[in-house]
């Protein structure tokens, strides 16, 4: 088990400074039981030395009703909609969320966000990682600069040598991005940050992904060893082409689900951040790390399955699949070359 260490909490108040978080601020820290014990210390040590006013809020972890392991989806159901819980987290101006799997795509963002409320989603990793991707102001900048280019755009097309060649029509997208701090009233961040996402409307995506060795499938943490194609039509995954491991177990988990939904594209994006790296992954065993870093490494195209609420489709099945060495498009303008961030966005 891991020890608080004051270099943790410094980390912890850089980004809670970054977060705009001021003495005497009401700050809820939301957890479960099966949160990460260690963050929620060192999240309430930081705020008490910046002389804010933390309490914790902690919510028994549901019960597990779904076929298989649920990983990585940022779709946390331990609050379970109780009126209570997001009416002390609305009261407060800002919350720290230690929840599991957080409330980035959760059903209860909206309320609690609905009143100004800043949220912070601490990525459900060991402290090590969040020491390393120390919050980076300067990377909102950046971020902000990448999301009016996906904003300009109306179609973005992804290429690769490994064979991916993808279109999505981005009229009528939603899109945000994340820089890795909160410091804007009814916003939602994630540290680890830096990433460019959106989600687009129905039948937007259309073509291959080709998932080359070394790929990142993260809800099984796991590099791949063997290429995978998938194509695409229509936003759906209606075939997958692959002879090793990796394809059979991705295609295990999706029959498991018995759902069509779990089939379709969510959020697509780039990784915006420099520090992140693609390789980290093998220092660490599985339960030690989330993957939030992986998501966010600079120029990788970030693929994923599952729910997309601007499409009117929910499920609980979830894929993030970073991609390297891929070229991002918008209207013909390359933001990403082979994996690359342009010069403008790096």
């Amino acid at each position: 088990m891991d020890r608080i260490q004051e270099k943790w909490i410094a980390s912890f108040i850089r980004t809670f400074e970054a977060c705009r978080v001021q003495p005497g601020e009401l700050v809820a820290i939301l957890a479960e039981t099966d949160s990460r014990p260690i963050l929620v210390e060192l999240a309430e040590l930081a705020l008490l030395r910046m002389q804010a006013k933390p309490f914790r809020v902690v919510v028994p972890t549901p019960p597990v009703d779904a076929p298989v392991p649920i990983r990585s989806t940022g779709h946390s159901v331990a609050i379970q909609e109780h009126p209570a819980v997001i009416a002390a987290l609305k009261a407060c101006t800002f919350v720290v969320d230690i929840t599991v799997e957080g409330l980035l795509h959760a059903t209860e963002r909206g309320p609690i966000l609905s009143g100004g409320t800043r949220v912070l989603m601490v990525s459900n990793e060991r402290p090590e990682v969040l020491e390393r991707l120390a919050t980076d102001t300067a990377l909102k900048q950046k971020v902000q600069k990448g999301v009016a280019m996906a904003k300009g755009a109306e179609k973005m097309r992804v290429t690769s040598a490994a064979g991916t060649n993808l279109t999505v029509d981005m009229v009528g997208a939603s899109i945000g991005g994340g820089w890795g701090f909160a410091d804007e009233p009814g916003l939602m961040a994630h540290w680890p940050g830096g990433l460019c996402a959106f989600y687009g409307r129905e039948g937007a995506v259309n073509g291959v992904v080709v998932m080359d060795t070394g790929d990142i499938n993260l809800t099984f943490k796991r590099y791949l060893e063997s290429p995978i194609r998938l194509t695409i039509e229509r936003d759906f995954i209606v075939d997958i082409d692959g002879k090793g491991l990796d394809a059979a177990l991705m295609r295990s988990y999706f029959e498991a689900w018995n759902d069509r939904n779990a089939y379709a594209v969510a959020h697509l994006g780039w990784g915006m951040n420099t520090a992140a790296r693609w390789d980290a992954l093998t220092m660490f065993d599985r339960n030690d790390i989330n993957g939030t870093e992986q998501r966010a490494f600079a120029g990788n195209f970030l693929f994923s399955t599952g729910s997309n609420r601007f499409a009117n489709r929910y499920t609980l099945g979830h894929f993030d699949l970073p991609l390297r060495n891929c070229t991002v498009a918008l209207d013909g303008r390359t933001i990403v070359e082979a994996g690359r961030l342009c010069a403008e966005l790096s």
